[in-house]
This record gives C-alpha cells, sequence and structure tokens, in this order.
C-alpha cells in the first residue's frame, strides 16, 4: 500500500511563504508523476503544479511566479513551496502521485492565508 506523507501547511499572513512536503512510501523513480491540487471551501479541487518524472513541470495560471514544486528523488519528497501567498491560496493541498498503474492522494494539510 502506497502511503503519502504531508507536511508544512498552517496559518501564514498575506505575503508570506510556506514550503509544503510530500513523503512517498515509494521510489519516485517508479511514478510518471507527483502534483499538488487544492480544494478551497465551496470550490472543485483544482491543479496547482505538476512535475513529471524527467522533471518537466506545469502550473495553474493563478500561482505561476509564485509556487515552486520540485522533488528530491533521494528523498522520495515531492515539495512546493509558496511564496507571495494571498488569501484566494487558502484551502486544503492534496499531495498525488501516479504512473500507468498508480492514482494516489495524500489526506491533505490545510493553508489558511489571512489577509
Amino acid at each position: 500500500q502506497v502511503q503519502l506523507r504531508e507536511s508544512g501547511g498552517g496559518l501564514v499572513q498575506a505575503g508570506g511563504s510556506l514550503r509544503l512536503s510530500c513523503a512517498a512510501s515509494i521510489s519516485l523513480y517508479t511514478l510518471n508523476f507527483m502534483a499538488w491540487h487544492r480544494q478551497a471551501p465551496g470550490k472543485q479541487r483544482e491543479l496547482v503544479a505538476r512535475i513529471t518524472s524527467g522533471g518537466r513541470t506545469n502550473y495553474a495560471d493563478s500561482v505561476k511566479g509564485r509556487f515552486t514544486i520540485s522533488k528530491d528523488n533521494a528523498k522520495n519528497t515531492v515539495y512546493l513551496q509558496m511564496n507571495s501567498l494571498k488569501p484566494e491560496d487558502t484551502g486544503v493541498y492534496y499531495c498525488n502521485v501516479g504512473s500507468s498503474s498508480l492514482d494516489i492522494w495524500g489526506q491533505g494539510t490545510q493553508v489558511t492565508v489571512s489577509s
């Protein structure tokens, strides 16, 4: 059973920074992609950032230039560095990893940005 352990969420003022971590119980080399999604209150879950096994990244337009997704294969960990946070970034952030035979989600970590 593949498990993901997310950490790094919390309460921060607008303009501040947070770094989310997602530690996987399997090697990242077995995965095709790693991603972060978020769900704001009353809204649908949306893709925030995604990174492929080859290191290619893509971001939601709303976070481009502020968020950076990265991975450490040696630690089996995916990160989301979030800078210049805005109140509209508030939500539960979910780590998601997958391959052709896997689609695994973490339990989510709360990020709250106060104005």
